[in-house]
């Protein structure tokens, strides 16, 4: 079979440098174009050597992206920019799109394999890739769901990468030294989708420190019926036995244990002395399993792929 053919909006990014690197690595996908008006009329290789084709960026409106022969698009824009590209692109073209703009929209399939499953993937068309903190405090929640109490309370940090490349005191180096910015102390979007997903109560907190990538997640939970450390980790290893991407410890997870890795760790499993109330803590990268590299399992389920192996971002 010959590689599908995927264009790529929004290709400067952090997340747009990973897909670039992920798209190359495969020999069953083929970059058709990348768009990025900043870097319009340069080589794709100049940012991304793993492209070797010969592309140059280019500036494209929604029209001239559905007027390209592809199989499938990856929409990596700022939360508001995809509905015209959505408008645009035929209903067959697979289209993965990274925003939260329809992570919420029923005629949207919600991307995140380990939770969801992967045959409600397989043929997809329309695809609303999970937020990044939203994939760590859900991989720390769903395996007890309809086991829990009252409200899920997640307690977010995250590397400034998160908060893109336009400037903002999120990303200011010098805002952040010796510094951890709490944001968004309620209503966060990423509150809502993990609520909606999980069908849990949850609060969330998010917060930007002064590393670059990875996501750590704190998240308390209150159990029904009292349960051991042990019990809990045993909950979560049958969760996920088979999940190459998704580490279960006893450890506590840490920054560091999540940034540039392909999959996320999720551990630490303290329980109080009543055996009800849980702490689990959760790493990932926020670039790669919390965008990029999910972006991929979605596309390459979406086309009938095989998801691959993913190795540490060298980034």
């Amino acid at each position: 079979m010959s590689a599908r053919r995927v264009g790529l909006v929004g290709a400067r990014g952090h997340t747009g440098r990973e897909l670039l690197r992920l798209i190359g690595e495969r020999d069953d996908l083929e970059l058709a174009f990348a768009s990025s008006r900043e870097w319009a009329g340069r080589p794709v290789a100049e940012m991304a050597p793993e492209i070797t084709t010969g592309l140059d960026f280019e500036a494209l409106s929604p029209d001239d992206v559905a007027a390209r022969d592809v199989d499938a698009v990856i929409l990596a824009l700022p939360n508001g920019a995809a509905a015209p590209f959505v408008a645009a692109i035929a209903a067959g073209t697979v289209i993965v799109d990274l925003s939260a703009d329809y992570r919420f929209d029923e005629a949207w399939t919600y991307g995140l394999p380990e939770i969801y499953g992967r045959d409600r993937l397989i043929g997809a068309r329309r695809i609303a890739n999970p937020g990044c903190y939203a994939t760590a405090g859900q991989l720390a929640i769903a395996p007890l769901r309809g086991q829990l109490d009252g409200d899920v309370h997640v307690f977010g940090v995250s590397g400034y990468s998160g908060a893109g490349t336009s400037p903002s005191r999120k990303n200011d180096t010098e805002a952040l030294a010796d510094n951890l910015m709490p944001y968004a102390l309620a209503g966060h979007l990423h509150e809502g989708e993990m609520a909606r997903h999980t069908g849990e109560s949850v609060c969330f907190t998010p917060h930007v420190a002064a590393f670059f990538r990875g996501i750590v997640a704190t998240t308390h939970l209150t159990l029904k019926a009292s349960m051991t450390s042990g019990d809990v980790r045993a909950t979560f290893e049958r969760a996920y036995a088979d999940e190459p991407l998704i580490q279960v410890t006893s450890d506590i997870p840490e920054v560091r244990d999540g940034a540039r890795q392909p999959g996320a760790v999720v551990g630490g499993f303290a329980v109080s002395a009543d055996g009800r109330r849980l702490v689990v803590v959760s790493a990932l990268d926020n670039l790669l399993k919390g965008a990029a590299v999910q972006a991929m399992q979605n596309l390459t389920l979406a086309l009938g792929l095989p998801e691959g192996r993913y190795r540490p971002s060298p980034l």
